[in-house]
């Protein structure tokens, strides 16, 4: 049975840096997950191997992967009803015959009481949607896809990473919403008006995607065939938006370094040049990791990492202040 284990820091990292492959038709397929099982999903999409249909998952291990704190019983509302919703897939067969297929990836959840491990069996009729990728696949960033708290940015950026080569894809305004999940089977809408599709779905979703990801996103509504409604989206797909490192002369590259990987840990650039003129890296390294250790031995729960960061931070050079004044 394969099993996720993230036992240190190296193989977090290590995990965190890996590229997952989704089937596009799951890809693109439409279902309704919420943010919880899309990380159930990604977390067993990173540790699958051929023929294997049973894995196991750590609930700690999720948290670490996500820097969320999830309550144990949403794993388990999140878990039971995944059993209960459908892919629904549109293909082609053999034949040129168009085809409608609905059916559910796992056949059942265990849960291990007290070890904080849950047990999962892919479905065999999923198989083919796990193994057979052969040209037909979507490569992500789990670290991207997992740095995304909204379900709408995990599934648009998982469809940006699927036609980012061409750098282009338009969609029929409901034909997305109804991959979103949006638009359910029996035609009801979440969002009908095109104010609330986009507060509250594109552009949060297009934010988070900027600053969590390997790309940048952009999109453009559109109306075709004389519609007086918007009925049509453009995404503009930028597959490599890290830019080349530039050196400034003036500040240490080990200091530029540095901010760099602060950015990439979420705080703002400004906030990263303050941090990194007042501390070393390692010194960094070491709180993340005793935060790491809270966090694995339940010590600890962060909403926010960031604003946890930065309010360790403060303490840390308040403390700092104390002491020199103490020993004038």
């Amino acid at each position: 049975m394969k099993t996720l284990d993230l036992s240190n820091d190296y193989k977090l990292e290590q995990l965190l840096s890996k590229n997952i492959l989704q089937h596009n038709a799951i890809t693109s397929g439409r279902f309704d997950f919420s943010a919880c099982q899309l990380d159930i999903l990604f977390s067993i999409l990173s540790i699958l191997k051929e023929k294997e249909l049973n894995y196991q998952i750590h609930v700690k291990d999720i948290e670490i992967l996500t820097g969320r704190k999830w309550d144990y019983s949403q794993f388990k509302n999140s878990t039971e009803d995944i059993l209960t919703r459908m892919f629904e897939i549109d293909s082609i067969d053999e034949n040129n015959n168009r085809e409608y297929t609905q059916f559910v990836l796992f056949q059942f959840f265990r849960y291990k009481e007290g070890q904080g491990i849950i047990e999962v069996r892919l479905s065999d009729i999923a198989l083919p949607y796990f193994f057979e990728l052969k040209n037909n696949f979507t490569s992500l960033q789990l670290k991207s896809v997992l740095g995304c708290s909204s379900k709408y940015a995990k599934r648009i950026y998982a469809i940006a990473c699927q036609w980012r080569k061409l750098g282009i894809k338009e969609f029929e305004l409901i034909e997305l919403k109804k991959i979103l999940g949006i638009i359910d089977r029996h035609g009801k809408e979440q969002f009908e008006r095109i104010s609330g599709f986009k507060k509250f779905v594109l552009d949060i979703a297009i934010k988070q995607i900027n600053e969590n990801t390997d790309i940048e996103l952009e999109y453009e509504l559109i109306k075709k065939y004389r519609s007086r409604s918007f009925n049509y989206i453009k995404f503009i797909i930028d597959g490599n938006p890290i830019k080349q490192f530039e050196i400034d002369f003036q500040i240490p590259i080990v200091n530029q370094k540095f901010i760099k990987s602060l950015e990439k840990w979420g705080f703002h650039k400004k906030q990263a040049e303050i941090i990194a003129a007042k501390m070393k890296q390692t010194e960094m390294q070491l709180i993340i990791d005793e935060c790491n250790e809270r966090i694995r031995n339940n010590k600890l729960k962060i909403e926010n990492s960031v604003a946890y960061m930065t309010t360790i931070l403060q303490n840390k050079g308040k403390k700092k202040k104390k002491n020199k004044a103490l020993n004038r």
